[in-house]
């Protein structure tokens, strides 16, 4: 992996634990969800003119990918409904790098090296360390724990399927523009049914803040389709999840959750992590 790639994954770390964060501080999950998603959508329909139309052997993927994001979606609302940000979040972005590692394997007969494995492996420990900090002290909500994990599951089936797709797609500009228009649907129609004629005065008083998170949303998957054109899709995936102690100082900052000595540690951990992939590109 190249220190390029590594950057823009970083970058992209840093806007998906603040879209998320923005997703946690408003208090309707619906409402939140629903202004990150449709934001998300019309940055997409902005986009598509200017972007390459995705090759046709790339649109079963793409059309998988947003059934499964719809599904995440889902399931990070109801973890933030039931835990912290400072537990869920680290669960549910803890739970994908090794699952994705093993479907990389299996599925784009990516094996990693043996530098980069090492890497993946430390830094899933370190990522594993801040999830389980959260848990420390409090006695588990196994059902706020049970969605997140399941979250992570939903983001290690889409990382691989978008993985795939955005190779096949020929233009990694057009596949994130067409994924955010098609699977941005979804979420407002729902919304639109549940609040008939009550949608816009519903969402108005958190329109701003929906929509920075819909643009930080869509910078970071953006910037990660790219990086997965340009390296392997296990050590994107571990690097990504470094959003984790992002997350985590959020929510140590904003949320006054804990942050403590354990987590410094973790974090040294990951980006020991990070230095045994870059050795291995």
């Amino acid at each position: 992996m190249t220190p390029l790639v590594t950057t823009a994954v970083l970058l992209a770390a840093v806007a998906h634990a603040s879209w998320n964060a923005i997703a946690h501080k408003i208090t309707d999950k619906l409402v939140g969800f629903t202004l990150i998603a449709g934001g998300g959508m019309l940055i997409g329909l902005a986009i598509v003119p200017f972007a390459a139309f995705p090759a046709a052997k790339a649109w079963p993927y793409l059309l998988s990918s947003a059934c499964i994001h719809i599904a995440y979606y889902a399931l990070l609302m109801k973890s933030f409904r039931l835990g912290d940000f400072g537990q869920a979040y680290p669960i549910a972005r803890g739970t994908a790098p090794l699952v994705v590692t093993v479907l990389a394997a299996v599925f784009a007969h990516e094996v990693p090296d043996g530098w980069a494995a090492a890497g993946i492996a430390v830094s899933c420990a370190g990522l594993t360390g801040v999830a389980l900090w959260g848990l420390r002290g409090n006695r588990p909500n196994w059902a706020a724990i049970g969605a997140a994990l399941a979250t992570g599951l939903t983001i290690a089936a889409y990382t691989v399927v978008d993985g795939l797709g955005v190779r096949a797609s020929g233009s990694s500009l057009g596949y994130i523009a067409w994924l955010m228009a098609v699977e941005g649907v979804v979420l407002p129609a729902y919304a639109a049914h549940r609040w008939r004629g009550q949608l816009v005065p519903t969402l108005r008083p958190f329109a701003v803040l929906g929509l920075v998170g819909a643009a930080l949303s869509v910078a970071a998957y953006g910037l990660v389709l790219w990086a997965q054109t340009k390296a392997e899709l296990a050590p994107i995936a571990a690097l990504r999840e470094s959003s984790i102690i992002v997350g985590a100082a959020i929510g140590a900052v904003f949320f006054k959750e804990r942050f403590g000595m354990p987590r410094i540690a973790a974090a040294g951990l990951l980006v020991v992590g990070i230095g045994l992939m870059l050795h291995s590109g």
